[in-house]
C-alpha cells in the first residue's frame, strides 16, 4: 500500500478530471476515480486506482465506492468535485431536463458527495475538498444563464463550506478555470451559440489544456495543511473576459 493518502476525483474519464488523475498518480497517490464511462478511465492505466462507473448524482453508489476505496487505501484526504455539465442556450430555448441536470450535477451532487467525506475529515482534523468552479461563476456570458447560475452557486457554497470547516483544519478550495479545451460543450447543440464559443476560443489560441488546471489543483493540495489557497482563477493570459 502506498504511504500517500487517498485522492477521489469525480468526472475522471476525460478533460480536467483525467488530467488531475494523471497528475496525482504521478505524485504517488492512490486514487478513486468516478465517472459514467469506465473505458476511458481504464485507458489511463494508472496504478493503485479504484475505477467506478457511476453517475455522480447517485449518492449511494458514490458512498459504496468510497467505502471500498477507503478499506483498500485508507481515509480520503482529498475530494476533487470535478464532474460538471455545461449546456449553453438562451433560456427560452433550453430543454428543461438539461436545466435540472446542470443543477443536479454541478451543485446538488457536489454538496451530497462532500457530505460523505466531511465527517471523517473533521474527525481527523485534516483533509481538502477542491470544487471546480468557473470564470462563469464570476461574470455573466451570453447564453450561459443556467450554467452561470450553477457556477455562481458553486462559488458561494465553496466559501460557505470553507468557513464551516476552517476550525476543523479542513481546507475547501475553489479552482475556477477560464477557457479550457475540454469536451464540456458536448451538450451544446450545433448552431450559432456553439460556433460563437468556438470562434472566441480559437481567437485566444485555443484556451488552456486540462493539464494546466490539474497542475493548479496539485499545487494547492501540496501546500502544508495550515496553508489554504482559498480561490484560484486559472485562465489563458490572452482571455479578456
Amino acid at each position: 500500500m502506498t504511504s500517500l493518502p487517498l485522492v477521489v476525483i469525480t468526472g475522471a474519464s476525460s478533460g480536467i478530471g483525467a488530467a488531475t488523475a494523471r497528475a496525482f498518480s504521478a505524485a504517488g497517490h492512490p486514487l478513486l476515480l468516478i465517472a459514467r464511462r469506465l473505458a476511458p478511465m481504464a485507458a489511463l492505466e494508472l496504478p493503485d486506482a479504484e475505477l467506478v462507473e457511476a453517475d455522480v448524482t447517485d449518492t449511494a453508489a458514490v458512498s459504496a465506492a468510497l467505502a471500498r476505496a477507503e478499506e483498500r487505501f485508507g481515509p480520503v484526504d482529498l475530494l476533487v468535485n470535478n464532474a460538471g455539465l455545461m449546456a449553453l442556450s438562451a433560456v427560452a430555448e433550453q430543454d428543461p431536463a438539461l436545466v435540472q441536470e446542470q443543477f443536479d450535477v454541478n451543485c446538488v451532487a457536489l454538496v451530497k458527495n462532500s457530505q460523505l467525506v466531511l465527517p471523517g475529515m473533521q474527525q481527523r482534523g485534516r483533509g481538502t475538498i477542491v470544487n471546480i468552479g468557473s470564470i462563469a461563476g464570476k461574470q455573466l456570458y451570453d447564453n450561459h444563464v443556467v450554467y452561470n447560475g450553477t457556477k455562481y452557486a458553486v462559488h458561494a457554497m465553496t466559501e460557505g463550506l470553507r468557513r464551516e470547516n476552517a476550525a476543523h483544519g479542513v481546507r475547501v478550495v475553489l479552482v475556477a478555470p477560464g477557457m479550457v479545451d475540454t469536451g464540456l460543450l458536448g451538450n451544446t447543440g450545433e448552431g450559432d451559440v456553439l460556433d460563437g464559443y468556438n470562434a472566441y476560443k480559437k481567437s485566444i489560441g485555443g484556451g488552456l489544456v486540462p493539464d494546466d488546471i490539474a497542475a493548479a489543483i496539485l499545487t494547492a493540495y501540496q501546500q502544508p495543511q495550515h496553508v489554504s489557497f482559498r480561490e484560484i482563477v486559472v485562465a489563458p493570459t490572452s482571455q479578456d473576459a
